[in-house]
C-alpha cells in the first residue's frame, strides 16, 4: 500500500517544470508570456501540459525588445511517464523545459539582433 503515496508524490511534482532564464546582459529585463520574472537571469516554472508555448521578452530601456519563445517538449518527464502508466492524467504532462537556457542580447536600435538557444 506504501506504492501509492509514492506515485501520488511522483504525479503532482511531475506536473511543473522550471527553466532559468538568462541574458548575456545582466540589465536586461525579462518578461515571459508578458509578465516581469527579473534582470539578467530568472526562474521560470508552471504546470501546463507538454507542448505548451511560452513567449520571452527580453528589455532595456533605449534597446528594441528582442522575442524568443520556447515550448515544454525539451526532456522527457519520467515521473509523469510513471504517474501516467498508473493514472494516465500525467500524460498531459510528459515533457518539461531544459534546466536553462540563455539568449545573446545585443542592445540595438532599428534592427534586433539576438541568438537563443544556449543552454
Amino acid at each position: 500500500m506504501r506504492v501509492i503515496p509514492v506515485l501520488a508524490a511522483i504525479m503532482l511534482t511531475a506536473c511543473s517544470s522550471t527553466t532559468v532564464i538568462k541574458s548575456s546582459d545582466p540589465d536586461a529585463r525579462i518578461f515571459v508570456n508578458g509578465e516581469y520574472l527579473g534582470t539578467g537571469q530568472a526562474s521560470y516554472t508552471d504546470r501546463k501540459p507538454a507542448f505548451s508555448k511560452n513567449q520571452v521578452t527580453i528589455k532595456k530601456p533605449g534597446c528594441e525588445d528582442q522575442n524568443h519563445e520556447f515550448r515544454r517538449d525539451e526532456d522527457p518527464d519520467f515521473g509523469a511517464i510513471i504517474g501516467g502508466f498508473f493514472f494516465y492524467v500525467p500524460f498531459l504532462w510528459v515533457t518539461e523545459y531544459k534546466d536553462q537556457r540563455g539568449y545573446e542580447f545585443a542592445c540595438t536600435r532599428g534592427n534586433s539582433k539576438a541568438t537563443s538557444g544556449i543552454g
